[in-house]
């Protein structure tokens, strides 16, 4: 069955988890009404709470595989870029949710309209407490290490760092977890896009300034704690520029 809809659809920031149903039920709600009839779905990171391996048979997640699973039989393209949270994805996952993981950054084109993908958390330079961190786990001898140890061991260890996380985050400074203006400067500029878009901070919202005598713009994917947040863009516009829309789910 072929897609009806000329909107290409982009989400982040699900942080899905049992013990979280209602947000899991919302997204294959809006998988069942609206996505299956796009032209493709790209999430931008953090789609669970954690992930500590492909080989974790992901009890009380049944729902989300069964929602990867229309999507296969409709026919849309699904693409997966790796979160702070759920960055040991690989094939495994990969296979199983019928998605094509993708490099962050990821540069698409829509329309003539250059787009750069990102997670996010590379841009927030100022927390540099984070980006050593993020530096460790991402090497080569963290995974294999971690890898290695009990599904068990796994999530306590992976528990653990996210109530530290939670503790170091509250004491920060709002502004350092931001994405800094220099970072996103450097990278449109050496990239020439006008567009960006990615999640991770949390703070939906659409912003436009200008470099090098030109207007870029930013869209900032929300979070799905409260409701869900979404951000669709059109294939098929007269606008000149990015045909788009950041909606609230609920």
């Amino acid at each position: 069955m072929k897609s009806t809809s000329s909107e290409i659809l982009f989400i982040s920031d699900l942080h899905l988890t049992p013990d979280r149903p209602l947000i899991i039920k919302l997204f294959c709600q809006f998988v069942n009404e609206r996505a299956i009839y796009s032209e493709a779905l790209y999430i931008l990171g953090d789609f669970f709470e954690y992930w500590i391996g492909d080989d974790d048979p992901a009890n009380g997640l049944e729902s989300i595989f069964e929602a990867f699973d229309t999507l296969k039989k409709h026919n849309i393209p699904v693409y997966f870029m790796h979160g702070n949270r759920d960055f040991l994805i690989s094939s495994g996952f990969e296979k199983r949710a019928h998605c094509k993981i993708i490099p962050d950054p990821k540069i698409i084109t829509i329309n003539s309209n250059k787009i750069i993908l990102l997670h996010g958390d590379s841009l927030c330079t100022k927390d540099t407490q984070y980006q050593k961190f993020k530096q460790l786990v991402r090497s080569d001898t963290w995974k294999e290490e971690f890898s290695s140890k009990s599904l068990a061991e796994r999530k306590s260890i992976v528990e653990g760092l996210r109530d530290t996380s939670k503790t170091e985050t509250s004491n920060k400074d709002e502004e350092i977890m931001d994405a800094e203006q220099e970072a996103i400067d450097e990278i449109m500029r050496d990239e020439k896009v006008d567009y960006m878009i990615h999640g991770h901070t949390h703070r939906p919202n659409i912003h436009n300034s200008t470099l090098d005598n030109r207007t870029i713009t930013r869209i900032v994917l929300g979070d799905w704690y409260e409701h869900g947040s979404v951000l669709s863009v059109k294939t098929q516009s007269n606008n000149e520029g990015l045909d788009y829309n950041l909606e609230g789910l609920q």
